[in-house]
């Protein structure tokens, strides 16, 4: 009696676990959930490290990559000497991935 009352206490603590796994699963976090919101995220990253004049690299445009993590790119025109500030920020939890400046 003892051991069927242990074994029926197991399989309930089974079903709850697995209940709230796939709960927390189908609801992960979505700190960056579109365009707008990486490119702000990018601008306040990249400022700090690179100074003011990075917001000339602007039009700033937003890809998402696998749905994983946004690569947030400045740009440049045809007649202008430099680079670009390259920054990709992961979508689930906002976790800065890679920040660099191109030459």
């Amino acid at each position: 009696m003892k051991n069927r009352l242990i074994t029926q206490m197991f399989l309930v603590l089974i079903v709850i676990l697995t209940a709230s796994f796939q709960y927390v699963k189908k609801n992960e976090c979505n700190y960056v959930p579109d365009e707008v919101t990486a490119i702000k995220i990018a601008e306040a990253i990249l400022v700090p490290i690179y100074g003011e004049e990075v917001l000339n690299k602007k039009p700033y445009k937003a890809i998402l990559v696998g749905n994983k993590f946004w690569r947030v790119e400045g740009s440049i025109g045809l007649d202008e000497l430099g680079g670009i500030p390259i920054i990709e920020i992961q979508k689930s939890d906002c976790k800065i991935l890679k920040v660099t400046h191109t030459k």
